[in-house]
């Protein structure tokens, strides 16, 4: 058994009260103790480990130099808020995270009230804090209120309209830059952080303030010198000037007034910098934070993905815990299925969102590079730049997460269906994610989709169907075609060793009964399989069939199952409004309700599930193997109990 690692300090802050009550120079012991503490929950739990690192000394100075909950910090991408539970009240149950019961693995209102606002989707702080800052001045109070933005979501576009419109209100907003990826600033040394204590000083502010007003009375010919002289004086200070860092420039045109870049892991620089900042009686301020994602943890600093997410595993190797199954991932599935065809057709193109690992794209650019586009946390963005590549001619795989895809709706809309282009959405995460929680959860992709005219929308029952329905993908050339596929592997079938394109809006018939039918879209198919077990053991003939498409959808198919059997299950792993909405409606229209046909439709439940292990989820939701039985005997008037067991 492990021992936890020494916290002597750390074991005396309860919340942040505690920790502005100590010395600056007791804050380098507080974030070496927050970081040990922090590796050592993650290794039990899993999770996201690298961004948290790199946070630590942000975190602890914010807390120090704010008088938070009545400070408002609104952080940006949630997975980097680690060491702000441990430090706001929460650290007695930092082991629990992700887990059933447990801490969310983002910032949470319902959770804590250091967590003013939720944040598991990226590029949302500024406008988050934007609004906090204007209900503060409008209903007359008096506090601050950060935005810590960083982890990549600047390239969300949603990041700038936020600052855009921050910067025309002026009202009192600190926005902390925590870049991680070098990918605005060069090196930070000693002397950028010593002038960005001074340019940020009250003095120098009220200085720079006072030029500007004097300018403004003076000919426009001396106005534009002043102007000049004054940011000659600040590229000076900042060190943006002509060499192309021209990060200062861009914030300030925004209308912020910009300090940086700082060391983001020098806690006196932190701490001089946010107290200047936090008294600074001016608009909206940009700090430039620069950390090291992985930071004070060797095996995270020297992987490539910097520890961003990780399995449980061993503090001293860094070793991770890897279940190995007997079935491929799906989204490996898709990747190897999609370079196979994309060997056969070179105008097969990949696009994602910052997400080549998750999607499986990362293995399609090992192959193909220069037909691989990451766009960064632009979903918007890459919809609308799929529907160009389509028209442009090429067959465009717009690889999103479904609770990602969310953000590219009115583009898959306006730009694509409206259109009629072709473009391809494999939609990965389908259904529960597990540790990840309501956020993740791709629960309304169906609904979302199907009520567009001229979408064809597919769900794979099992990995061989993905394999087809990428085939599908290339093949299709009428319109935008979407394959829906859940996290995790698959069933462990029997894999071709090609995709075969499928008749468009057809179905399949696994298992044939005539008592009970269950019609499934998507991957509770296996369950679906294991119910029909089970109710054939109670004297219940069960068809088990594969919808494969939710539209077009199947009617004949539909319309077969309706008329020979006394139950008809539609099953789906997404919301009402979905599949079982279109099934219903098909089957009314067609008048197969009128002579006592007894139709469930399951879905998802109507409320957002919290984080659990995946079997658990779905459990609640009724959608495993035992819960849909039950269903189905429930529609006869049958008591479940004995004949089906939940255990």
């Amino acid at each position: 058994m492990k021992t936890p690692p020494a916290t002597p300090l750390l074991d005396r802050i309860r919340t942040p009260a505690d920790l502005r009550r100590l010395p600056v120079s007791a804050l380098r012991q507080v974030a070496d103790e927050v970081r040990a503490e922090m590796i050592d929950a993650v290794s039990t739990t899993g999770g996201h480990l690298g961004a948290g690192l790199g946070v630590v000394e942000l975190t602890v100075a914010l807390h120090h130099v704010f008088e938070t909950p009545r400070d408002r910090l609104i952080w940006d991408v949630g997975h980097q808020t680690y060491p702000h539970k441990i430090l706001t009240g929460r650290r007695d149950r930092i082991r629990t995270l992700r887990q059933g019961g447990g801490l969310s693995g983002f910032t949470k209102r319902s959770e804590s009230e250091y967590d003013p606002f939720g944040a598991a989707h990226s590029s949302t702080s500024i406008s988050a804090g934007l609004g906090f800052a204007i209900a503060r001045d409008l209903l007359g109070e008096r506090s601050h209120v950060v935005s810590i933005i960083g982890d990549g979501a600047m390239t969300g576009g949603m990041a700038y309209e936020a600052m855009n419109n921050a910067g025309a209100l002026g009202s009192r907003l600190v926005v902390v830059l925590n870049d991680n990826d070098m990918s605005i600033a060069p090196p930070v040394g000693a002397l950028n952080g010593h002038l960005a204590r001074l340019v940020s000083e009250p003095a120098f502010l009220g200085f720079r303030d006072a030029v500007k007003g004097i300018a403004r009375h003076l000919p426009a010919f001396v106005e534009r010198g002043a102007a000049r002289a004054e940011k000659i004086a600040k590229d000076f200070a900042t060190g943006f000037s002509r060499d192309g860092n021209a990060g200062g420039t861009l914030f300030e045109a925004l209308g912020f007034y910009y300090v940086g870049p700082i060391d983001g892991h020098d806690l006196d620089q932190l701490v001089a910098v946010l107290s200047n900042a936090r008294e600074a009686a001016r608009g909206p301020i940009l700090v430039h934070v620069v950390t090291e994602k992985g930071k004070g943890y060797a095996p995270a600093e020297r992987a490539a993905d910097k520890y961003h997410g990780v399995s449980r595993f061993d503090v001293v190797t860094g070793e991770q815990a890897k279940v190995k199954g007997n079935a491929p991932a799906y989204t490996r599935v898709f990747a190897e299925s999609l370079i196979a065809e994309a060997e056969a057709d070179e105008r097969v193109v990949a696009i994602t969102a910052a997400m080549p690992s998750g999607t499986g794209l990362g293995l399609f650019g090992e192959v193909f590079p220069k037909r691989t586009f990451d766009v960064g946390i632009a979903e918007q963005h890459a919809v609308t730049f799929a529907a160009a590549l389509a028209a442009g001619g090429l067959k465009p795989f717009c690889a999103i997460y479904s609770t990602f895809l969310q953000r590219g709706y009115d583009q898959i809309v306006h730009d694509v269906a409206l259109q009629g282009l072709p473009v391809r959405f494999p939609i990965d995460r389908a259904g529960l994610v597990g540790a990840d929680g309501a956020t993740h959860a791709g629960a309304f992709d169906t609904a979302f989709l199907t009520c567009l005219p001229g979408m064809v929308v597919m769900a794979a029952g099992d990995e061989a169907e993905l394999r087809h329905m990428v085939a599908t993908a290339v093949a299709y050339d009428d319109g935008p075609i979407a394959f829906r596929f859940p996290r995790g592997d698959g069933l462990g079938v029997e894999m071709p060793e090609r995709g075969v394109p499928l008749e468009i809006g057809r179905g399949r018939v696994l298992r044939q009964g005539d008592r009970i039918a269950m019609l499934s879209f998507g991957a509770r198919l296996g369950e679906c399989l294991k119910a029909a077990e089970v109710l054939d053991a109670a004297g219940l003939s069960t068809t088990v069939a594969d919808a494969r498409f939710a539209k077009p959808l199947d009617v004949d198919l539909l319309l077969r199952l309706a008329r020979e059997h006394a139950v008809l299950l539609t099953v789906e792993e997404g919301s009402a409004g979905g599949f079982g909405a279109h099934a219903l409606h098909a089957l009314a229209a067609a008048g197969a309700l009128d002579n006592g046909l007894r139709v469930r439709t399951l879905t998802l439940p109507d409320l957002y599930q919290d984080h659990d292990k995946p079997e658990v989820m779905y459990r609640a939701a009724g959608l495993d193997a035992a819960g849909i039985a039950a269903s189905a005997m429930a529609a006869l008037g049958i008591e479940a109990a004995g004949a089906a067991s939940r255990g």
